[in-house]
């Protein structure tokens, strides 16, 4: 995968992770662990492979929370699946 392409997968994950803290049914709790994500992949100053490391560690732990709505946990099941495709050599 070329640096673009990744770049490319940091901007549609950014966009899922925008539309998720503007969700009213999502619990303020997850909302900011959200922020903290989307803080995390816009810091150029590390490289992206740390970057989606650490947005997926995040994540695996929003996704156990119980009160997370049902469709919020399939999008950060799929933002894991598009993080892991971030070789780890960017």
């Amino acid at each position: 995968m070329s640096s673009n392409d990744s770049a490319e997968v940091i901007k549609q994950c950014l966009h899922v992770l925008e539309s998720i803290t503007s969700d009213s049914s999502v619990p303020r709790n997850i909302r900011r662990s959200v922020n903290e994500i989307i803080d995390i992949l816009n810091k150029d100053s590390e490289p992206l492979f740390l970057r989606a490391a650490s947005s997926i560690s995040i994540l695996e732990d929003v996704s156990n929370d119980p009160n997370l709505p049902l469709h919020t946990r399939t999008l950060i099941w799929n933002l894991s699946s598009q993080l892991e495709t971030i070789p780890v050599d960017e």
